[in-house]
């Protein structure tokens, strides 16, 4: 990478705020226009599609945290940013969106989930405060150059303050500015803040009709480990209790994050949630298994949409400081997710599929001095396409490495020419749900997948069809021209993308390179 960055002549150069939640899904977005879009609004993160863009078909190239945002950051697919899977070292010299705005003259932060190594190494912020791994939803770890720090309060809370404090009192305001901020909301266990717990506990979220599919003709799907009323920790994820009147959690492998309740916190929390447990474990012995099924589907939702209104809550708080200090104008919001998630469709929480669900994303962006408001983009987007936009729009040139394109034209013309199909590449198991390694190619219409590793199985889905993908037609003769056509495609966007030869990974063990631990990178705030 060159250590000189031309800008181009005359080029505006706006201020950027990169919002990005965990697990967002598409369907949990009302600006989108769900079958929920009433029952749980998010009218702040609404109003960035309504003032700019609303991308329609916009996906990622692999439904998981960390390589979700390395190949954001990068420009790249993780087999050319070295990030395929969660648990490896990501390598943070290599050209990355914010630094290289930085080197251009922009003041630069990130504020709240990082989830690729546990610092920003390499990514040269101006300022940098970052959630412990995963985070935590009440009481959260903070890291900062100095070390590791405890805060008293709700984690979405506190990543609205500090940006907004990072935004009026700490940046360099004769600089443009670009600013990472990342919830770790909506993400697992879905512990909504104490003004949100009873939000929607009066409210019957429709079920999905395929919520008791039984993955007939998909053996991938039969192997998964993500069902709601099967595979959800009872008292980590949905919140039960042992029995009538009482407060401890059924399974829980990760108590620490009920733990870091405060007394009064936890007796908060208690309150909140006696009265529907109760009510539960009272009438669990003559409910029938469909039945408890969706109870807990309910519960999942609930939880899971409260706590997306607090993150509604802080987009609405930056965009309201934006208009009240003149900088809306001049000034790039993106709201998205690091994929999308499963709202009980398949009867699925969770993500790593290349279905629908988890493969899109939302992404919505305002840019009032650029993009006209209550635009719509159709075209195929991939979240490689975000760095080399940010780039564009910034007047930096964009490196060659990087494999996306900059979505400016079509934003602003959306009738130009573009990029007709899509790569996805899942890398994750054996891991944690039992998701099998897949890649698949996905076009204007068809989707077609080929799981490996332990399996050698293909699907093919015709999306005006069957949207819910329910319907394996990767046998049916009618469709054996467009299978064969994507069969050829992948080989085009492999050889396209440069996908390093079957050989090489198709049966190799996953290869884990961590990052120092908190113990090495901090030894004086655990020394005794």
């Amino acid at each position: 990478m060159s250590s000189t960055l031309t800008l181009k002549p005359d080029t505006p150069r706006p201020n950027i705020i990169y919002i990005m939640s965990d697990d967002h899904a598409v369907r949990a977005v009302s600006a989108y226009g769900s079958d929920i879009a009433h029952l749980a609004p998010t009218p702040n993160i609404d109003r960035i599609a309504r003032n700019g863009v609303r991308f329609d078909e916009s996906f990622v190239t692999n439904s998981l945290c960390g390589p979700s945002r390395a190949a954001m950051f990068t420009g790249k697919f993780g087999h050319k940013n070295g990030f395929n899977h969660n648990g490896q070292l990501f390598d943070g010299s290599q050209a990355v969106w914010p630094r290289l705005l930085k080197a251009a003259g922009y003041t630069t932060a990130v504020i709240g989930k990082w989830h690729i190594n546990l610092t920003p190494d390499g990514f040269d912020f101006d300022h940098w405060e970052v959630l412990n791994d995963q985070g935590e939803y009440y009481n959260p770890d903070w890291i900062t150059a100095e070390g590791i720090q405890k805060e008293m309060g709700y984690t979405t809370d506190q990543i609205t303050s500090k940006t907004l404090k990072w935004l009026d009192q700490q940046r360099d305001k004769s600089k443009p500015f670009a600013l990472v901020m990342h919830h770790k909301a909506p993400h697992r266990n879905w512990m909504p803040a104490p003004r949100h717990t009873r939000a929607f506990e009066q409210v019957e979220f429709p079920v999905p009709d395929n919520y008791f599919d039984t993955y007939e003709g998909r053996v991938a799907a039969q192997m998964q480990t993500m069902n709601i009323y099967r595979d959800a920790q009872e008292g980590h994820d949905l919140k039960m209790t042992t029995g009538v009147g009482e407060t401890q959690w059924r399974e829980d492998i990760w108590p620490h994050l009920l733990q870091r309740l405060t007394p009064e916190q936890r007796a908060e929390w208690d309150a909140a949630y006696q009265e529907r447990n109760d009510a539960m474990n009272a009438n669990e012995a003559n409910w029938s298994e469909e039945e408890m099924a969706i109870w807990k589907y309910q519960r999942y939702l609930q939880d899971y949409l409260a706590t997306i209104k607090s993150v509604d809550e802080s987009v609405g708080e930056v965009l309201d400081y934006l208009e009240a200090n003149d900088l809306a104008e001049n000034t790039i919001v993106v709201y998205t997710s690091d994929q999308g998630f499963y709202m009980g469709e398949h009867g699925w929480f969770d993500k790593r599929f290349m279905y629908e669900e988890s493969f899109r994303a939302p992404l919505l962006m305002q840019y009032p001095a650029k993009i006209k408001a209550g635009t719509v983009v159709s075209q195929l987007v991939q979240n490689i396409d975000y760095a080399p936009t940010f780039l564009e729009y910034a007047g930096v040139e964009i490196p060659a490495e990087m494999q996306g394109d900059s979505m400016v034209d079509i934003i602003a013309r959306t009738d130009c020419d573009w990029r007709s199909s899509l790569y996805y590449h899942f890398y994750e198991y054996p891991a944690m749900h039992d998701v099998s390694r897949h890649y698949g190619v996905r076009d204007n219409r068809y989707k077609l997948m080929h799981f490996y590793y332990l399996m050698d199985e293909w699907e093919f889905y015709d999306l005006d069809k069957d949207p819910a993908e329910m319907t394996n037609a990767i046998n049916d003769p009618a469709y054996a021209n467009e299978i064969q056509r994507l069969k050829t495609e992948i080989k085009r966007l492999e050889a396209f993308y440069d996908v390093p030869p079957r050989t090489d990974w198709i049966d190799q063990p996953l290869e884990y390179k961590p990052a120092p631990t908190l113990e090495e990178l901090y030894p004086h705030c655990f020394n005794s």
